[in-house]
C-alpha cells in the first residue's frame, strides 16, 4: 500500500514534471496566462496521461519492442483526439484559447516520457496512479504559474478584477514573464530542497 501511495504522490512534489524534472515547459509557458487556460490544459493533459498510461501498460506484453514508439504515438494521439473533440463540443472558447497546444500533447515530453519510462515497464494499477500523480503535479504547477502571471500581468483572477487601483505589469502576460515566474519558482524550490 505504501508503494502505491508513493507512486501516486511522487508526481505531485518529489518528481513534479514542471518544477523538478523540467518537462513540458512549452505548453506551460504558452497557456499559463490565465487560470482558466491552466485548468483546461491541466485536465486535458491529465486525461491523456492516465488513459495512455493505462492502455500502454495493459498492452505492453503484446507490443513488439521494435515498434513500441509508433504504438505509443498512436495510443497517445487517440486520447488527444478524444480530448480535442470533447473540448471543441463542450467548451469552444477554451478550445480556441488553448489552440494548437491541445494537439501538441501528442508529443509532450511528460506524456511520452511516462509511456516509455514507466507505463511500458509496470502494471496497470501502478501506471494509472503514476499518470494521475503526474497529471495533478502538472496541473498544480500550471495553476501556480498562471495565478502569478494573471494576477500580476492583468490584475485579475479568473477574469475578475482584483483591485481597481492596480496597474498591471503587462510583461508578466508575455513570454519573459513566464520565464521569470518559472525561474523564480524553481530557484525557490531548489533553495528549500537544499535547506532540507
Amino acid at each position: 500500500m505504501k508503494r502505491l501511495i508513493k507512486e501516486f504522490t511522487k508526481g505531485i512534489i518529489a518528481e513534479n514534471p514542471v518544477f523538478i524534472i523540467l518537462l513540458g515547459l512549452c505548453p506551460v509557458l504558452a497557456v499559463s496566462t490565465s487560470m482558466s487556460n491552466a485548468i483546461g490544459m491541466g485536465i486535458a493533459a491529465t486525461f491523456v496521461l492516465v488513459g495512455s498510461n493505462m492502455m500502454i501498460s495493459a498492452m505492453r506484453n503484446f507490443i513488439p519492442d521494435k515498434i513500441r514508439i509508433p504504438c505509443f504515438i498512436v495510443v497517445i494521439a487517440t486520447f488527444v483526439i478524444i480530448v480535442e473533440l470533447v473540448m471543441k463540443a463542450f467548451s469552444p472558447a477554451l478550445s480556441r484559447s488553448l489552440g494548437i497546444f491541445i494537439p501538441l500533447i501528442v508529443v509532450n515530453c511528460i506524456v511520452f516520457g511516462r509511456a516509455e519510462g514507466y507505463a511500458y515497464k509496470n502494471n496497470v494499477l501502478r501506471s494509472t496512479l503514476d499518470g494521475i500523480g503526474m497529471g495533478i503535479g502538472f496541473t498544480m504547477a500550471l495553476l501556480i504559474i498562471a495565478f502569478i502571471r494573471e494576477s500580476l500581468g492583468a490584475g485579475k483572477i479568473f477574469g475578475v478584477m482584483i483591485s481597481k487601483g492596480y496597474e498591471p505589469a503587462l510583461y508578466m502576460i508575455l513570454a519573459p514573464g513566464a520565464l521569470l515566474t518559472i525561474g523564480f519558482l524553481i530557484a525557490g524550490l531548489n533553495l528549500l530542497r537544499n535547506k532540507k
